[in-house]
């Protein structure tokens, strides 16, 4: 049962949009190319692995972010939580929003073939944990307590 909050606590605080933290990196990165051109993999196994790292990103994203609306929850991270997901893709992870991001940054970094990319992707993850998850879990387990606590103790954080 979620503890009563607040308005002004009621939110994890997050101070910048969670995709921004894997977009910043990836921009970084194509400076960097442009001034310092890297090359890691060639051939058709760089556009298959590639699109289907993309393709896997968007599907986990797009999948944690319906599983949070068809449960009646918020998947924006700016506003309150309603419940704990413990279903669909988050019986495996509790970030697959943030797993999808990674996954896609990961398929860009092979589709551009771009070394300097495949640094956004644990900068992004780095980024995430300390910026926002951190942050969220904190939230969750004000609000939500023991339910959350089991529910961290249940399932990995990533994968």
């Amino acid at each position: 049962m979620p503890s009563e909050l607040p308005p002004e606590q009621d939110r994890p605080g997050i101070p910048i949009p969670p995709p921004l933290l894997f977009v910043l990196p990836i921009l970084a990165s194509l400076a960097l190319e442009w001034f310092v051109p890297t090359s890691f993999v060639h051939g058709a196994f760089r556009w298959i692995l590639g699109a289907l790292l993309v393709f896997a990103g968007i599907a986990l994203t797009v999948g944690g972010f319906i599983t949070q609306k068809r449960a009646g929850t918020d998947p924006i991270p700016f506003n309150p939580s309603t419940r704990i997901v413990v279903h669909g893709v988050y019986r495996f992870t509790r970030n697959p929003v943030y797993v999808g991001f990674a996954l896609c940054t990961l398929g860009i970094a092979m589709l551009v073939d771009s070394a300097w990319m495949l640094l956004a992707v644990p900068i992004g993850l780095v980024l995430m944990d300390r910026v926002v998850i951190a942050r969220e879990e904190r939230y969750l387990e004000r609000k939500f307590g023991e339910e959350y606590l089991n529910y961290k103790r249940r399932v990995r954080r990533w994968i």
